[in-house]
């Protein structure tokens, strides 16, 4: 039963981490106004609650390997939530930037879950429980987006007379009360040899060997447009639909808990299926034969540009609904392309779940950084839809890419061959869907 509570467990740290990270896209309007923000500012601070992720992601899962998961995301709560209560004070626009910066790196908190859950459940059950995880957990995004507003919008006390304020700063408090409950009930490992082991794959030269394997690579680029988008449009969508449409916030924020509750109650269906497509052994795309994980990402990252440019088609009709609807088919394939990505990553490489998971998901966050500007800069020059047709062009070569090395024969060395060649003494790790066995 511990590793289910330990399921439950960072799934609730893991949407509470999410819930401080994003609970100022409600009121963005209302920031902007605050400190005299212009759209493109506002774009900018977007995008900047995304700065620290990826390098932080980097760290975290490598330090989720060396001193256990439980020690670290009790850590990054603690600080997050600290650090979102005292942005609940400022009045220096320079000093709540540079507090929200901090606050950003909430979104580490991805990777140490990741490392716990592959630390406790099989092989065969790591895809529904990475996708429990991580899209109960990106639901901390709707969850923000439909209660703050709610319970924020027309506050007047206690402490604070500003809803905002209010929102940050009671956030931040059950941040560090959940950062407490996990580092008080949370077990690193289901074994102590299991806890040693990742504890020893935790050096420089075997993060820098795990980071530059193509599999990591390819993986890494899927996630920046599969999760970058997801996160990307988070913060975007309410400005979105006030700037596009004219909806006013509350409205605005309740379409875009829409599309975060289609991208991550979805995203462990995509988990799921890709453990079905490797237990049945089922060939969707002949051409991968037996690359069961890899050909079902691809699948799912095709989905995603082909969702970007409906989006886009849709916003050019004018018609809310009919935008809103696309934008949930938009959540469905992003929620997909993570669940699968996820699903494949920790089977490839079980003894370095945590670092390979914080190279992948820190990547994957840099499209949480640069899609908004892209987004805001086409808003700012009169095509505040034409964004969407953008990241799509963009992102094509990285579905091409994983296409490409899902090849049988180039996908059965994806975990071994890589970028640079780094010696180091190599755990044995075998990919769900190679029968034979394969050193990483």
């Amino acid at each position: 039963m511990t590793k289910w509570r330990t399921l439950a467990l960072a799934t609730v740290g893991f949407n509470v981490s999410f819930l401080v990270w994003f609970s100022f896209a409600p009121f963005t309007e209302q920031i902007g106004g605050a400190f005299g923000l212009g759209l493109a500012q506002i774009g900018l601070l977007t995008s900047a609650a995304v700065w620290i992720t990826p390098p932080g992601r980097f760290l975290a899962g490598w330090l989720a390997d060396r001193y256990g998961a439980p020690r670290v995301f009790a850590v990054v709560l603690s600080y997050v939530g600290i650090f979102s209560v005292w942005s609940a004070f400022i009045t220096s626009y320079e000093l709540f930037f540079l507090t929200r910066l901090v606050v950003g790196s909430a979104g580490v908190t991805f990777v140490v879950g990741i490392q716990h859950i592959a630390q406790w459940f099989p092989k065969d059950q790591l895809g529904t429980a990475e996708g429990i995880y991580g899209g109960i957990g990106d639901a901390g995004v709707a969850v923000g987006a439909l209660l703050l507003p709610r319970l924020f919008a027309n506050w007047s006390g206690p402490l604070f007379e500003t809803g905002w304020r209010a929102a940050f700063f009671y956030s931040g408090i059950l941040a560090v009360v959940v950062g407490v409950i996990y580092g008080l009930w949370g077990e690193s490992a289901a074994t102590k040899a299991k806890a040693t082991k990742a504890r020893k794959s935790a050096g420089l030269k075997q993060w820098l060997h795990t980071a530059t394997r193509y599999g990591v690579v390819a993986l890494s680029l899927g996630y920046l447009m599969s999760f970058g988008v997801t996160l990307s449009l988070n913060g975007w969508l309410p400005t979105y639909f006030q700037e596009g449409f004219g909806v006013e916030m509350v409205l605005a924020s309740t379409f875009m808990a829409t599309f975060s509750l289609s991208a991550g109650l979805l995203r462990p269906l995509g988990g799921w299926l890709s453990d079905v497509l490797v237990r049945r052994e089922l060939d969707l795309l002949p051409v991968f034969r037996g690359r069961y994980r890899e050909q079902w990402t691809v699948i799912c990252l095709t989905a995603v540009v082909l969702s970007l440019v409906a989006f886009w088609v849709a916003g050019r009709t004018g018609s809310v609904l009919l935008t809103v609807g696309v934008g949930l088919f938009v959540g469905l394939c992003c929620g997909f392309g993570a669940g699968a990505i996820f699903a494949q990553l920790p089977a490839t490489f079980p003894h370095r779940s945590g670092s390979a998971a914080g190279i992948v998901g820190g990547i994957g966050t840099v499209g949480g950084i640069g899609f908004p500007l892209l987004y805001s800069t086409a808003g700012a020059v009169g095509f505040i839809h034409a964004g969407y047709l953008i990241v799509a062009l963009a992102v094509l070569p990285i579905v091409l890419f994983n296409a490409w090395l899902a090849i049988p024969r180039r996908a059965v060395r994806a975990h071994v061959d890589g970028v640079l060649s780094v010696g180091v003494e190599q755990p044995q790790s075998v990919s769900d869907d190679d029968r034979s066995t394969t050193i990483e």
